[in-house]
């Protein structure tokens, strides 16, 4: 079978204009001699009325407790609703079509919900769909456990169904269709000299992902990379060639993007070394689920930022645990990504270079073999991300 998983997001299944491309897009393939397979998103993004964020928040307006049972089950109608839309719009222009939920499309999960693992994908009934020569429509971002509880994937969850059912199905390859032209040296909406990289490595997409780049959901791209499953993202309203993304592409470029992640807080605990109260610390975020990053560990204090969504939480913990600390809030985390930058000279002298001409604070950094992150103040981030975008000429 000449399989291609094509997944719509949120802005691409909204209007009757998407909807026509989509019915373009199936029939081409449909010529083409390849078998379209379809995952959709909730349509739309927050206060759009059967978005994701837009459920959750009429959920919290009653009962403000996150990741239940209940919770997940009132997500994921986002998404059948698209499937259903969707597939009613196929059927209405000759085509047979059906929607699925995430159960009839074989995403067995654990019961984490809000975020839960997918163990096992039993393709037996979309096959059997397929071979009556029918166009499945799949709801995006959610499964069922093995207890018959609906459960979500966490964010970016429908691509994390796409590039589930390719693996499983050994596509030719995942389609991911968005609102920008494929993946950028960095957010248009902010640099705008920022071009398309057509094509890319599962690293490079990973780090880009990991560090707050939209456009592909990282457990997407490891899924991808483990079965060696070429992944193209595409803009929905044009034929633009897009970027590819594999584990074959060779390049000689440093720097591949910038980018830019919000909403983080950046914490200073005071204590002398113990190794008992570092133990403490750390088990109590375990215990409650706290992921901290970017974190130095000196004799004398402690800095690591967290997510603005844990911390009250965190605050209620350093209490508890009688540890003075001091909080600096509107942090961004901006970051240059590049699978030859470890070991070259110079690369921290530009960046810092490239912050300090500007006036921009560094508060912290952290780095790897193919990034190096730099906390900002948020209300100088876009000015970070252009100037770091210029001094290394990403744009060439």
């Amino acid at each position: 079978m000449n399989v291609i998983v094509k997944k719509f997001g949120g802005t691409s299944v909204t209007s009757d204009r998407d909807r026509e491309r989509i019915k373009n897009l199936v029939e081409l393939d449909i010529k083409n001699g390849n078998i379209p397979i379809l995952v959709v998103s909730a349509m739309g993004r927050n206060s759009a009325p059967y978005a994701t964020d837009t459920l959750m928040n009429l959920y919290n307006s009653i009962n403000e407790q996150h990741s239940t049972r209940d919770l997940d089950l009132l997500m994921s109608c986002g998404e059948i609703i698209s499937a259903t839309l969707i597939s009613a719009y196929l059927n209405n222009n000759g085509m047979k079509s059906t929607a699925l939920t995430g159960f009839q499309a074989g995403i067995i999960t654990n019961e984490d919900y809000g975020n839960a693992k997918v163990l096992s994908v039993k393709t037996d009934y979309l096959e059997n769909t397929i071979k009556k020569g029918i166009i499945p429509v799949i709801s995006g971002f959610q499964g069922i456990s093995i207890n018959g509880n609906i459960t979500t994937l966490g964010r970016g969850g429908s691509d994390t169904t796409a590039t589930l059912i390719g693996e499983a199905l050994k596509a030719d390859k995942v389609e991911i269709y968005t609102d920008v032209e494929g993946v950028m040296t960095a957010d248009p909406r902010i640099v705008e000299s920022a071009t398309l990289l057509e094509n890319m490595t599962y690293d490079e997409m990973y780090e880009m992902a990991k560090h707050g780049a939209r456009v592909v959901d990282f457990n997407a791209v490891d899924i991808a990379k483990r079965s060696h499953l070429n992944i193209v993202v595409k803009n929905t309203h044009d034929d633009s060639v897009g970027t590819q993304i594999t584990d074959s592409y060779k390049s000689d470029r440093i720097l591949t993007s910038i980018t830019k992640y919000d909403s983080w807080i950046q914490y200073k605990v005071d204590y002398k070394f113990s190794i008992t109260k570092d133990q403490e610390l750390m088990n109590a975020l375990y215990q409650n689920n706290i992921s901290i990053d970017m974190i130095n560990f000196f004799e004398d204090y402690k800095y690591f930022v967290v997510q603005n969504n844990v911390s009250k939480e965190l605050d209620d913990i350093l209490k508890k645990l009688n540890l003075d600390f001091k909080k600096k809030e509107n942090c961004s985390i901006v970051t240059i990504i590049g699978h030859k930058i470890h070991g070259v000279p110079g690369i921290m002298k530009r960046v810092v270079k490239a912050l300090e001409d500007r006036d921009i604070k560094i508060l912290q950094t952290s780095d790897s073999h193919m990034t190096i992150s730099c906390l900002v103040g948020s209300e100088v981030s876009n000015d970070a991300v252009i100037g770091l975008h210029k001094e290394f000429n990403i744009d060439s």
